[in-house]
Protein backbone atom coordinates (compact mmCIF):
# COMPACT_ATOMS: atom_id res chain seq x y z
CA UNK A 1 0.00 0.00 0.00
CA UNK A 2 2.82 2.43 0.89
CA UNK A 3 4.50 1.79 -2.47
CA UNK A 4 1.22 2.48 -4.29
CA UNK A 5 0.75 5.79 -2.43
CA UNK A 6 4.34 6.82 -3.20
CA UNK A 7 3.81 6.11 -6.91
CA UNK A 8 0.58 8.15 -6.90
CA UNK A 9 2.38 11.08 -5.24
CA UNK A 10 5.18 10.89 -7.79
CA UNK A 11 2.69 10.88 -10.64
CA UNK A 12 0.90 13.94 -9.24
CA UNK A 13 4.25 15.69 -8.77
CA UNK A 14 5.04 15.12 -12.45
CA UNK A 15 1.63 16.54 -13.38
CA UNK A 16 2.41 19.76 -11.53
CA UNK A 17 5.67 20.36 -13.39
CA UNK A 18 4.69 23.15 -15.82
CA UNK A 19 6.79 22.11 -18.82
CA UNK A 20 6.15 18.37 -18.84
CA UNK A 21 3.53 15.69 -19.00
CA UNK A 22 0.80 17.61 -20.88
CA UNK A 23 0.42 17.78 -24.67
CA UNK A 24 2.44 20.45 -26.45
CA UNK A 25 2.06 21.91 -29.92
CA UNK A 26 2.12 21.20 -32.76
CA UNK A 27 -1.34 19.62 -32.69
CA UNK A 28 -3.23 18.04 -35.60
CA UNK A 29 -5.22 20.45 -37.76
CA UNK A 30 -8.87 20.13 -36.80
CA UNK A 31 -12.11 21.99 -37.24
CA UNK A 32 -15.43 21.32 -35.51
CA UNK A 33 -18.90 22.78 -35.77
CA UNK A 34 -19.45 25.35 -33.00
CA UNK A 35 -19.64 24.80 -30.03
CA UNK A 36 -17.64 21.60 -30.50
CA UNK A 37 -17.46 18.41 -28.45
CA UNK A 38 -14.74 16.82 -26.37
CA UNK A 39 -14.58 13.44 -28.09
CA UNK A 40 -13.47 14.96 -31.41
CA UNK A 41 -10.51 16.84 -29.96
CA UNK A 42 -7.01 15.63 -30.82
CA UNK A 43 -5.51 15.23 -28.28
CA UNK A 44 -8.29 14.81 -25.72
CA UNK A 45 -8.37 17.34 -22.90
CA UNK A 46 -7.70 16.54 -19.24
CA UNK A 47 -10.52 17.55 -16.89
CA UNK A 48 -9.05 16.07 -13.74
CA UNK A 49 -11.34 13.08 -13.92
CA UNK A 50 -8.43 10.77 -13.16
CA UNK A 51 -6.45 13.05 -10.86
CA UNK A 52 -8.57 15.52 -8.87
CA UNK A 53 -8.99 14.49 -5.25
CA UNK A 54 -11.42 16.39 -3.06
CA UNK A 55 -11.02 17.22 0.61
CA UNK A 56 -14.48 18.42 1.64
CA UNK A 57 -13.98 22.12 0.88
CA UNK A 58 -17.49 22.59 -0.53
CA UNK A 59 -19.59 20.14 1.48
CA UNK A 60 -23.23 21.18 1.56
CA UNK A 61 -22.85 23.89 -1.07
CA UNK A 62 -24.99 24.19 -4.21
CA UNK A 63 -23.53 25.55 -7.44
CA UNK A 64 -24.60 26.74 -10.88
CA UNK A 65 -21.96 26.43 -13.61
CA UNK A 66 -22.62 27.78 -17.09
CA UNK A 67 -20.77 26.01 -19.86
CA UNK A 68 -20.34 23.12 -17.46
CA UNK A 69 -20.59 20.40 -20.08
CA UNK A 70 -17.02 20.66 -21.39
CA UNK A 71 -13.71 22.48 -21.09
CA UNK A 72 -13.06 24.55 -17.98
CA UNK A 73 -16.66 24.22 -16.82
CA UNK A 74 -16.44 20.44 -16.91
CA UNK A 75 -13.25 20.41 -14.84
CA UNK A 76 -14.85 22.80 -12.33
CA UNK A 77 -17.99 20.66 -12.10
CA UNK A 78 -15.94 17.51 -11.40
CA UNK A 79 -13.82 19.31 -8.79
CA UNK A 80 -16.83 20.91 -7.09
CA UNK A 81 -18.58 17.54 -6.88
CA UNK A 82 -15.53 15.84 -5.39
CA UNK A 83 -15.36 18.66 -2.84
CA UNK A 84 -18.94 17.90 -1.81
CA UNK A 85 -21.07 20.36 -3.80
CA UNK A 86 -24.24 19.63 -5.76
CA UNK A 87 -24.10 21.10 -9.25
CA UNK A 88 -26.45 22.50 -11.88
CA UNK A 89 -24.78 22.42 -15.27
CA UNK A 90 -25.94 24.82 -17.96
CA UNK A 91 -25.13 24.14 -21.61
CA UNK A 92 -26.27 25.37 -25.02
CA UNK A 93 -27.78 22.72 -27.31
CA UNK A 94 -28.23 19.13 -28.43
CA UNK A 95 -24.72 18.97 -29.90
CA UNK A 96 -23.36 19.17 -26.35
CA UNK A 97 -25.61 16.45 -24.88
CA UNK A 98 -22.83 13.85 -25.02
CA UNK A 99 -20.43 16.04 -23.05
CA UNK A 100 -23.09 17.16 -20.58
CA UNK A 101 -24.17 13.58 -19.82
CA UNK A 102 -20.54 12.56 -19.36
CA UNK A 103 -19.90 15.41 -16.92
CA UNK A 104 -23.10 14.61 -15.02
CA UNK A 105 -21.94 11.01 -14.70
CA UNK A 106 -18.67 12.11 -13.06
CA UNK A 107 -20.57 14.44 -10.70
CA UNK A 108 -22.95 11.68 -9.64
CA UNK A 109 -20.18 9.13 -9.21
CA UNK A 110 -18.63 11.59 -6.74
CA UNK A 111 -21.81 11.28 -4.68
CA UNK A 112 -23.20 14.69 -5.61
CA UNK A 113 -26.48 15.67 -7.21
CA UNK A 114 -26.35 16.94 -10.80
CA UNK A 115 -29.05 18.86 -12.67
CA UNK A 116 -28.70 19.54 -16.41
CA UNK A 117 -30.29 22.61 -18.00
CA UNK A 118 -30.02 23.12 -21.75
CA UNK A 119 -30.71 26.43 -23.44
CA UNK A 120 -29.58 29.86 -24.58
CA UNK A 121 -28.21 32.06 -21.80
CA UNK A 122 -28.45 35.14 -24.03
CA UNK A 123 -32.16 35.05 -23.19
CA UNK A 124 -32.92 36.62 -19.80
CA UNK A 125 -36.03 34.46 -19.34
CA UNK A 126 -33.92 31.30 -19.70
CA UNK A 127 -31.43 32.56 -17.09
CA UNK A 128 -34.28 33.27 -14.71
CA UNK A 129 -35.70 29.79 -15.24
CA UNK A 130 -32.28 28.26 -14.61
CA UNK A 131 -32.04 29.98 -11.26
CA UNK A 132 -35.58 28.90 -10.35
CA UNK A 133 -34.65 25.33 -11.28
CA UNK A 134 -31.59 25.43 -9.01
CA UNK A 135 -33.63 26.77 -6.10
CA UNK A 136 -36.31 24.13 -6.66
CA UNK A 137 -33.80 21.26 -6.85
CA UNK A 138 -31.32 22.41 -4.21
CA UNK A 139 -33.24 24.81 -1.96
CA UNK A 140 -30.41 27.36 -2.15
CA UNK A 141 -27.61 28.76 -4.33
CA UNK A 142 -24.17 29.15 -2.76
CA UNK A 143 -21.95 29.41 -5.84
CA UNK A 144 -22.56 30.94 -9.26
CA UNK A 145 -19.87 30.28 -11.86
CA UNK A 146 -20.37 32.38 -15.00
CA UNK A 147 -18.09 30.43 -17.31
CA UNK A 148 -19.82 30.04 -20.69
CA UNK A 149 -18.31 32.16 -23.45
CA UNK A 150 -18.18 32.67 -27.20
CA UNK A 151 -15.49 33.89 -29.54
CA UNK A 152 -14.68 33.68 -33.22
CA UNK A 153 -11.28 34.46 -34.74
CA UNK A 154 -11.30 37.30 -37.29
CA UNK A 155 -8.24 38.96 -38.81
CA UNK A 156 -9.77 42.41 -39.45
CA UNK A 157 -12.55 44.48 -37.90
CA UNK A 158 -14.19 44.54 -41.32
CA UNK A 159 -14.49 40.74 -41.12
CA UNK A 160 -16.57 40.83 -37.91
CA UNK A 161 -20.30 40.66 -38.73
CA UNK A 162 -22.36 43.03 -36.60
CA UNK A 163 -24.56 40.11 -35.56
CA UNK A 164 -21.47 38.25 -34.31
CA UNK A 165 -20.25 41.30 -32.37
CA UNK A 166 -23.62 41.60 -30.62
CA UNK A 167 -23.78 37.85 -29.96
CA UNK A 168 -20.34 37.87 -28.34
CA UNK A 169 -21.46 40.55 -25.90
CA UNK A 170 -24.78 38.77 -25.33
CA UNK A 171 -23.08 35.51 -24.28
CA UNK A 172 -20.04 36.88 -22.47
CA UNK A 173 -21.47 39.95 -20.72
CA UNK A 174 -25.26 40.20 -20.80
CA UNK A 175 -25.78 36.63 -19.57
CA UNK A 176 -23.62 37.30 -16.52
CA UNK A 177 -25.78 40.31 -15.67
CA UNK A 178 -28.97 38.26 -16.11
CA UNK A 179 -27.73 35.41 -13.92
CA UNK A 180 -26.28 37.56 -11.15
CA UNK A 181 -29.47 39.60 -11.01
CA UNK A 182 -31.62 36.48 -10.80
CA UNK A 183 -29.40 34.52 -8.40
CA UNK A 184 -28.43 37.16 -5.83
CA UNK A 185 -31.81 37.19 -4.00
CA UNK A 186 -31.27 33.46 -3.32
CA UNK A 187 -27.64 33.73 -2.15
CA UNK A 188 -26.90 34.04 1.55
CA UNK A 189 -23.84 35.50 3.31
CA UNK A 190 -20.83 33.33 2.56
CA UNK A 191 -21.88 32.73 -1.04
CA UNK A 192 -19.56 33.27 -3.98
CA UNK A 193 -19.84 34.47 -7.57
CA UNK A 194 -16.96 33.53 -9.88
CA UNK A 195 -16.69 34.91 -13.41
CA UNK A 196 -14.36 33.57 -16.08
CA UNK A 197 -12.41 36.40 -17.72
CA UNK A 198 -9.28 35.90 -19.84
CA UNK A 199 -5.64 36.81 -20.32
CA UNK A 200 -7.07 38.76 -23.27
CA UNK A 201 -8.23 41.39 -20.79
CA UNK A 202 -4.65 42.62 -20.38
CA UNK A 203 -2.92 40.98 -23.35
CA UNK A 204 -5.52 40.96 -26.14
CA UNK A 205 -5.18 38.80 -29.23
CA UNK A 206 -5.43 40.77 -32.46
CA UNK A 207 -7.82 38.19 -33.89
CA UNK A 208 -10.23 38.27 -30.92
CA UNK A 209 -11.30 41.92 -30.78
CA UNK A 210 -14.91 41.46 -29.55
CA UNK A 211 -13.96 38.65 -27.17
CA UNK A 212 -11.16 40.66 -25.58
CA UNK A 213 -13.48 43.64 -25.18
CA UNK A 214 -16.11 41.50 -23.45
CA UNK A 215 -13.60 39.95 -21.08
CA UNK A 216 -12.36 43.40 -20.06
CA UNK A 217 -15.99 44.27 -19.35
CA UNK A 218 -16.40 41.12 -17.24
CA UNK A 219 -13.33 41.96 -15.18
CA UNK A 220 -14.65 45.48 -14.52
CA UNK A 221 -18.11 44.08 -13.73
CA UNK A 222 -16.54 41.65 -11.26
CA UNK A 223 -14.68 44.36 -9.38
CA UNK A 224 -17.62 46.76 -9.41
CA UNK A 225 -20.26 44.25 -8.29
CA UNK A 226 -17.91 43.12 -5.55
CA UNK A 227 -17.72 46.66 -4.19
CA UNK A 228 -21.49 47.10 -4.41
CA UNK A 229 -22.16 43.92 -2.43
CA UNK A 230 -19.46 44.68 0.13
CA UNK A 231 -20.87 48.17 0.64
CA UNK A 232 -24.32 46.67 1.14
CA UNK A 233 -22.89 44.13 3.63
CA UNK A 234 -24.39 41.22 1.67
CA UNK A 235 -21.56 38.88 2.65
CA UNK A 236 -21.31 37.66 -0.95
CA UNK A 237 -17.91 37.63 -2.62
CA UNK A 238 -17.39 38.27 -6.36
CA UNK A 239 -14.14 37.24 -8.04
CA UNK A 240 -12.83 36.10 -11.39
CA UNK A 241 -10.40 33.61 -12.89
CA UNK A 242 -8.43 34.71 -15.97
CA UNK A 243 -7.31 31.71 -18.02
CA UNK A 244 -4.59 31.84 -20.61
CA UNK A 245 -4.93 29.60 -23.67
CA UNK A 246 -6.76 26.45 -22.56
CA UNK A 247 -7.39 23.33 -24.64
CA UNK A 248 -11.20 23.20 -25.01
CA UNK A 249 -13.72 22.49 -27.80
CA UNK A 250 -14.20 26.24 -28.23
CA UNK A 251 -10.70 26.42 -29.70
CA UNK A 252 -11.22 23.70 -32.29
CA UNK A 253 -14.61 25.14 -33.32
CA UNK A 254 -13.75 28.86 -33.58
CA UNK A 255 -10.04 29.29 -34.36
CA UNK A 256 -9.64 27.68 -37.78
CA UNK A 257 -6.04 26.90 -38.64
CA UNK A 258 -4.66 27.88 -35.24
CA UNK A 259 -4.90 24.52 -33.46
CA UNK A 260 -1.43 23.30 -34.55
CA UNK A 261 0.32 26.12 -32.67
CA UNK A 262 -2.27 26.84 -29.99
CA UNK A 263 -0.68 27.71 -26.64
CA UNK A 264 2.77 28.11 -28.13
CA UNK A 265 2.76 31.80 -27.11
CA UNK A 266 3.03 31.03 -23.39
CA UNK A 267 6.31 30.84 -21.47
CA UNK A 268 5.44 27.21 -20.72
CA UNK A 269 5.14 26.58 -24.46
CA UNK A 270 1.77 24.81 -24.32
CA UNK A 271 -1.92 25.44 -23.65
CA UNK A 272 -3.34 24.80 -20.22
CA UNK A 273 -5.57 21.83 -19.56
CA UNK A 274 -8.99 22.41 -17.98
CA UNK A 275 -7.84 20.39 -14.96
CA UNK A 276 -5.23 23.04 -14.24
CA UNK A 277 -7.92 25.70 -13.78
CA UNK A 278 -10.28 23.86 -11.43
CA UNK A 279 -8.42 24.46 -8.17
CA UNK A 280 -8.57 28.24 -8.63
CA UNK A 281 -12.37 28.06 -8.80
CA UNK A 282 -12.51 25.73 -5.80
CA UNK A 283 -10.38 28.13 -3.77
CA UNK A 284 -12.54 31.16 -4.60
CA UNK A 285 -15.74 29.20 -3.92
CA UNK A 286 -14.54 27.85 -0.58
CA UNK A 287 -14.31 29.45 2.84
CA UNK A 288 -10.53 29.53 2.35
CA UNK A 289 -11.11 32.54 0.07
CA UNK A 290 -13.18 34.42 2.64
CA UNK A 291 -11.01 37.58 2.52
CA UNK A 292 -10.86 37.77 -1.27
CA UNK A 293 -13.41 39.79 -3.24
CA UNK A 294 -13.07 41.87 -6.38
CA UNK A 295 -9.95 39.96 -7.39
CA UNK A 296 -8.93 38.23 -10.62
CA UNK A 297 -6.68 35.18 -10.37
CA UNK A 298 -4.59 34.65 -13.52
CA UNK A 299 -3.97 31.05 -14.63
CA UNK A 300 -2.11 31.82 -17.81
CA UNK A 301 0.86 29.53 -18.26
CA UNK A 302 3.14 32.42 -17.38
CA UNK A 303 1.65 35.11 -19.63
CA UNK A 304 1.73 38.36 -17.68
CA UNK A 305 -1.51 40.14 -16.73
CA UNK A 306 -0.14 43.37 -15.23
Amino acid sequence: MADKIDKQKEKLKEKREPYANYPRPPFPKQKQEYPGIESKMKPLADHGQESYQGSGKLVGKKAIITGGDSGIGKAVAIAFAREGADVLISYLNDLEDEDAFDTADYVRKAGSKCVLVKGDITKEAHCQQMVKKAVKEFGQIDILVNNAAFHMAREKIEDIPTKEWLHTFAVNVHAIYYLCKAALPHMKPGSSIINTTSVNTSDPSIELLPYAATKAAVENFTANLSQILLTQAKGIRVNAVAPGPVWTPLITSTKAGSAPTFGENTPTGRPGQPAELASAFVFLASDEGSYISGATIPVTGGRITI
